[in-house]
């Protein structure tokens, strides 16, 4: 499997790599558990000094990174300058806080012949971490800012199509004073993930990609008895109740599905509209669609992105007839994309019956579902008739309806006036088929370290 550097815009391909050996793959697990055992003996100062070199690099040169991931997936400039900007934000966090987050606990103990109990949080080793395309910066950076902070190493498998923004963290790494074999990117195949995972300095294993992808490597991690965290799939339902300010939820609901061309695990897959408001959303949300404008995803008046590749396209628009094929109504929208480039007609999907298995799909892509609600407690009964379990918003003007609502919605995440969002101090993940773990704050730093407990007991204590 090699890889490929191509611009889902014009179809030119900028750059191939060829893929690891396996001698490289080996010299890169002895160089990265050779930094681990030096990495782990440095201060949290010396370690926040690297996150903080690496936050100004991409703030200083925040065109040229963010014109690559143009380049390579066809993102929004806007939208590319964004994600480095979270990218610096999620380094700065770990800087400010990781030394606080890891910090020994004391354990409040009953018996006091249990003696001064605590916990120390210590990292664990060689990590790997496999990403997707449809973010390359972020995905790296909420992986590598947390856990080279908690002083493990990180190997990186990155998406075949965006090799390019993968070597670009590797070198921004290197200039930002992480030691040699702290962090380093690998052109790896499957069969290689395999290797690594068997490998005994190897400890843990951090996806974020497919349902597909990831069952393969959970598999492949339990077999070898690794820690593993998943960030799968997703289908957000976004819950739009009566009392809801239309005007402002159509905007967010337009705006949450088709961010980043709808390639986000987290946008607004299935707007839920309960009977008494869903005419009116559906005739505004039609009309906000179709003022999208699909175009050079460098120019500031495109506001629809190509997909990441002919591929994908192709995949969806397979999709979208297999879910008229089983009795739903497919209406393309707005003025026709180019025919040059990765475009999807934005679509809106709807009378997706129970029985049609398209309404428990992941599009990812410019691709709506919507669906009628009788009331609150059918909109509910809707947003939990999924597979996934990732996030998910709710809007009413009422926002302690809102959060009592978004109680009952099965997922790791809910927003109440607001498309699920990611921020470097908000914690991601999801339940269900959407996987398992957490990234970022706290709780993402601790994934993988020993949570060892230390326990000073009196010698002439009772056992």
């Amino acid at each position: 499997m090699g890889y490929t550097s191509k611009n889902p815009y014009t179809n030119e391909v900028l750059a191939t790599f060829p893929s690891a050996t396996d001698d490289e793959v080996k010299t890169a697990l002895a160089d990265a558990h050779a930094a681990f055992l030096a990495w782990r003996e440095t201060g949290f100062s010396q370690r926040a000094a690297v996150m903080r070199k690496a936050s100004a690099i991409l703030r200083e040169e925040v065109e040229p990174f963010a014109r690559l991931l143009t380049l390579e997936m066809g993102k929004l400039f806007a939208e590319a300058k964004a994600e480095v900007e979270l990218s610096a934000q999620i380094f700065d966090y770990y800087a400010e806080h990781a030394e606080a987050l890891l910090a020994p606990e004391k354990l409040p103990v009953s018996d006091p012949r249990s003696g001064d109990a605590m916990l120390v949080h210590q990292p664990l080793g060689v990590l790997l971490a496999i990403e997707p395309w449809n973010f390359p910066y972020y995905q790296i950076a909420r992986i590598i800012a947390p856990q080279l902070s908690a002083g493990n190493t990180v190997l990186l498998k990155h998406a075949s199509n965006v090799p390019q923004s993968a070597a670009a963290f590797d070198v921004l790494m290197k200039r930002a004073g992480l030691p040699d074999g702290a962090f380093r990117n690998l052109y790896a195949t499957r069969g290689q993930v395999e290797l690594i995972l068997n490998d005994p300095r190897v400890h843990g294993v951090a996806l974020t990609g497919s349902e597909g992808a990831g069952a393969v490597v959970a598999a492949q991690a339990g077999r070898a008895l690794k820690k593993a965290t998943m960030e799968l799939g997703g289908a957000d339902a976004f819950v739009v109740l009566e009392d809801a300010d239309l005007e402002k939820t159509v905007k967010w609901a337009v705006f949450g599905r088709h961010w980043n061309g709808g390639q986000v695990c987290v946008s607004s897959k299935r707007m839920i509209v309960v009977d008494a408001v869903y005419d009116r959303f559906l005739e505004l949300y039609t009309a906000g669609v179709a003022a999208l404008r699909a175009g050079d995803p460098f120019a500031a008046e495109t506001t629809l992105a190509p997909l990441s590749s002919a591929g994908a396209v192709e995949e969806l628009r397979g999709n979208i007839a297999k879910a008229v094929a089983h009795g739903a109504t497919a209406t393309e929208v707005g003025p026709r994309v180019p025919e040059t480039g990765a475009f999807l007609q934005p679509t809106i999907l709807t009378g997706l019956a129970g029985d049609n298995p398209a309404r428990y799909w992941e599009f990812f892509g410019p691709v709506s579902m919507i669906f009628r609600a009788k009331d609150e407690e059918d909109a509910i009964r809707i947003a939990n008739d999924t597979p996934y379990g990732l996030g998910g918003s709710v809007f009413t003007a009422d926002t302690r309806r809102g959060v009592e609502v978004a109680k009952r919605i099965d997922t790791g995440m809910v927003f109440v006036n607001h498309p699920t969002m990611v921020k470097a101090d908000l914690p991601f993940g999801g339940i269900a088929r959407s996987g398992f773990g957490r990234e970022l704050i706290g709780l993402g730093i601790k994934e993988f370290v020993n949570h060892k407990l230390i326990d000073v007991v009196d010698i002439d204590a009772p056992f």
